[in-house]
């Protein structure tokens, strides 16, 4: 009994992650059909708009400072942290996977230097490193990417190595060293297929987690440019106005934030659950 009610909570969790990871995605789809058509215009509508008008049926959310509608401008915001989220852990596979499977693989020299590397890395807080990285690469979708892509980069390389460790020590793994197959060979048919399979659970969990860090980089003014709709940049923007009882312009990118680091969370532990099974 208490089995069976396990099972269903955890697949409500799994439903719940998905059926709110599919509106974002939707939600950042439209936008940037919107904008490939011109659509919208902030530059000009906003002149129209009345400043911190309150969430009204003309302005579901309200506008802000400049007279923009807080819905769209925080939809628009699902976009940005896509790309960024997708980038950067991109470039992280990138680095740390080819990095881990050499490391793990061939050991020596090799592998004692890149863990030094990594572990350096590794052992700097992660806001922190991504504050300085994103300060000394300046604002920008590729270089919040960068930062972010460095900060998680020693996690895919020591997954991956230590990965690669258990799986060369394995008896076929071994026979085909024997049996005269080339280094590259060995790699890429029997060490990648089986290091690569628990790469969905930090992939999902890590791009929870850098959904927070994005928003701590735009609410420190360092992510990407002012005129790019962000969900950390506008509840900065958003501070000023919060002790004069303007609460929507603070409100729905802040929620917007937390929903889809929670889809995140709820996606990552469901898929790190199975894995463990």
């Amino acid at each position: 009994m208490i089995k069976s009610n396990l099972k269903g909570v955890t697949e409500n969790i799994r439903k719940t992650g998905f059926i709110i990871l599919s509106f974002y995605t939707i939600a950042a789809f439209l936008m940037l059909l919107f904008d490939f058509f011109n659509l919208f215009d902030f530059s000009e509508t906003a002149l129209n708009n009345q400043i911190y008008s309150p969430p009204s049926i003309s302005h579901l959310c309200g506008t802000d400072r400049l007279g923009r509608d807080v819905c769209l401008r925080t939809l628009q915001g699902s976009t940005i942290a896509f790309e960024v989220v997708f980038l950067s852990l991109f470039f992280s596979l990138l680095i740390g996977l080819p990095l881990g499977l050499i490391s793990g693989f061939f050991g020596g020299y090799i592998d004692k230097s890149l863990s030094i590397v990594m572990d350096t890395i590794f052992s700097i807080p992660v806001i922190l490193l991504s504050v300085v990285i994103a300060f000394i690469l300046g604002r920008g979708v590729i270089n919040a990417a960068l930062a972010l892509c460095i900060v998680y980069s020693p996690q895919y390389f020591r997954l991956i190595r230590n990965q690669t460790l258990l799986i060369k020590s394995e008896n076929y793994v071994e026979a085909s060293n024997l049996a005269g197959l080339s280094t590259i060979k060995v790699i890429l048919k029997y060490i990648f297929p089986n290091v690569i399979t628990p790469l969905p659970v930090l992939l999902t969990l890590n791009a929870a987690d850098s959904v927070l860090v994005l928003g701590s980089l735009g609410f420190l003014g360092l992510g990407v440019p002012v005129n790019i709709p962000e969900w950390g940049s506008d509840l900065n923007l958003a501070l000023t106005a919060l002790p004069t009882g303007i609460w929507w312009t603070a409100l729905y990118p802040g929620f917007a934030m937390f929903f889809l680091v929670l889809a995140l969370s709820f996606i990552g532990e469901d898929l790190e659950e199975s894995f463990n099974k």
